[in-house]
């Protein structure tokens, strides 16, 4: 069968179509996104204008004709942290309902770990033994560790590249006082809740996903996208270190001219560094596997499991 999923993440809208079927692995088909920026189009007072509700409603039509196009016989939509703490988010979401008929579900932040940890159990397998996921979005920082596709531990912290970008560094490049509070507020948030992932014992795996980690380990030296997804990639700590000190005194225009790192995401590299950076500190962690796999596709798993019973 074909399902397709429209994703409404803090950066893009983003329609993916795979072939899926029982007991295979989900093959990508067809995409289609839109960078919508919802993070950054946000109102004053976090709301969504009506402007970005008539762009978001008029690409998710669009979904509905290439997904009509590409054979799906199964189509749901989900949206993020940008779209599930706007104060308007619940009206947003019944206008996308009225206006398309697209059901869309706003998942709460442990959903988007759990998703994302089952992603990256399925990828690497039972032989990694225990799992730590960390993945960082536009909007929320995703953690979660285990030994089974249910991870042990999950939650999610409002430290997303582009989120802690818009609120805290408001240069570009940032200002030496901004960046040096904003890394204070990053590890100050995440040593209040790393302690259950640390009681755990250290992980056999460490991972990371989305974007932003795929973007650092690039820079690092990572294989480029072209290679393929079953090409090794990993982010070290050291790694992360000398990235920091590199992306503080450039500006988004000369961060979009390193490998893997696009002109829509370069502002908001800099902050995820940061975030990256202090998570292998506090989890004690001196390296990330980088999994082609994140929320997207644990969503996608989850919905054939669900078919498929």
């Amino acid at each position: 069968m074909r399902l397709g999923v429209i994703d409404i993440g803090s950066n893009t809208v983003h329609l993916l179509v795979v072939d899926a079927h029982p007991g295979a692995q989900p093959l990508p088909a067809f995409s289609h996104k839109t960078e919508l920026r919802l993070s950054e189009s946000l109102d004053p007072d976090g709301r969504v204008s009506d402007a970005t509700a008539d762009r978001l409603v008029s690409f998710i039509r669009e979904c509905l004709v290439v997904a009509e196009d590409q054979g799906v016989s199964d189509l749901f939509a989900f949206a993020t942290s940008a779209l599930r703490e706007s104060p308007n988010g619940e009206a947003v979401i019944e206008r996308v309902r009225h206006e398309t008929g697209v059901e869309l579900e706003a998942l709460s932040g442990t959903d988007e770990s759990r998703m994302t940890f089952l992603a990256v159990r399925r990828w690497f397998g039972w032989s990694s033994g225990r799992l730590l996921v960390v993945d960082i979005g536009g909007g929320s920082l995703e953690l979660a560790g285990g030994l089974d596709e249910e991870p042990d531990v999950a939650f999610s912290l409002p430290l997303g590249a582009g989120r802690l970008t818009r609120e805290r560094l408001p240069g570009d490049p940032p200002s030496e006082s901004d960046a040096r509070d904003l890394r204070a507020h990053v590890r100050a948030s995440l040593a209040e809740r790393v302690r259950p992932l640390l009681a755990a014992g250290a992980p056999d795996r460490a991972v990371g996903t989305s974007k932003t980690m795929r973007s650092l380990a690039r820079i690092a030296g990572a294989a480029p996208r072209d290679d393929g997804p079953f090409v090794p990639r990993t982010l070290s700590r050291n790694d992360l270190r000398g990235i920091v000190r590199r992306l503080a005194g450039l500006d988004s225009a000369a961060r979009a001219q390193l490998p893997g790192v696009s002109e829509g995401r370069a502002r908001q590299l800099y902050a995820g560094a940061l975030v990256a950076e202090a998570a292998l500190d506090l989890l004690q962690v001196e390296r990330l596997d980088i999994c082609p796999w994140a929320l997207r596709e644990g969503l996608i798993l989850r919905r054939l499991d669900h078919l498929t019973s």
